[in-house]
């Protein structure tokens, strides 16, 4: 991904959050120089992986596949001792018909929420020992109530509505063509993008980037 298309996703995703008066941390607007000033006294912002982190998966076309995360909090499963929180939030941009691809997490139990804008569509899939996606039911709950749906079946989340993923469940999900971009809120057990991870089409999770102009925010990556 290019530095400046990088770029314009923050302030597009920045843009998406006014607009839906969702306040975001200070941190979520540091430059690289406030970085440099800042970092001894946000230790547990770098430690923890918080701040932006933005992702087209490999596919060298964001708009098609990609997806916007800024990490709000979390604990960390290896500093336990240290990061006692046993619990992380994201919010998430999911632009318009723009596919987050199918995985699953080994460990983490997430609740995927949509906190305005378009609708969300997301499939569900059972898997086996073998990583492989099985074609059975599968049972999820939706804002506390329990149902089933088919394996791949669409589900359409609206603005104000939830589902849960549990471990090992593969899912995919985007916003519903035609609706517009999606702001998600995740709340989850604590998250590790490094290992937790597990793509049903191997793919990497985090891009290489392209310094075509200097960065506005830094990525998790880059701290």
């Amino acid at each position: 991904m290019k530095r400046s298309e990088i770029n314009k996703i923050m302030k597009d995703s920045l843009a998406l959050a006014e607009s839906l008066n969702f306040k975001l941390p200070p941190f979520m607007y540091f430059s690289p120089d406030d970085w440099k000033a800042k970092q001894n006294d946000y230790k547990e912002l770098k430690d923890n992986m918080l701040g932006w982190d933005i992702t087209d998966f490999g596919s060298g076309d964001f708009t098609k596949q990609g997806l916007v995360m800024l990490v709000l909090r979390n604990g960390n499963q290896k500093s336990k001792e240290v990061y006692k929180k046993p619990y992380a939030e994201k919010l998430l941009v999911s632009f318009d018909n723009q596919l987050t691809p199918t995985h699953f997490h080994w460990s983490k139990m997430e609740d995927i929420i949509n906190r305005g804008g378009g609708n969300l569509i997301t499939c569900v899939w059972n898997s086996d020992e073998n990583e492989n996606k099985l074609d059975t039911p599968v049972e999820v709950s939706i804002d506390g109530r329990r149902c089933t749906v088919e394996a791949g079946e669409e589900i359409c989340i609206k603005p104000g509505e939830s589902i849960t993923i549990e471990p090992k469940v593969y899912h995919c999900f985007w916003a519903e063509k035609g609706t517009g971009a999606v702001l998600l809120g995740e709340v989850s057990s604590v998250n590790d993008d490094t290992i937790d991870n597990n793509f049903y089409d191997k793919q990497p999770r985090f891009p290489d980037i392209d310094e075509d102009e200097p960065a506005d925010h830094l990525l998790i990556t880059e701290y």
